[in-house]
């Protein structure tokens, strides 16, 4: 299992454990699992933010 996966397994799991059931839960699981898809795939290299962190500079 690669570690975007992993993540994803792990915002999913979370946001199960944070809220059951009704529509706002399920909302809560799709953003969780889609923030830890995001920060999985970041950390395994997959995915990379340097362009969007990165500041534009002086001058």
């Amino acid at each position: 299992m690669s570690a975007s996966q992993t993540g994803l397994l792990a915002g999913l799991l979370l946001a199960l454990a944070a809220i059951l059931g009704g529509f706002n839960g399920f909302l809560l699981a799709l953003v969780l699992g889609a923030l830890g898809w995001l920060v999985g795939a970041v950390v395994s290299g997959q995915l990379d933010l340097s362009g969007l962190l990165a500041g534009r500079g002086r001058g």
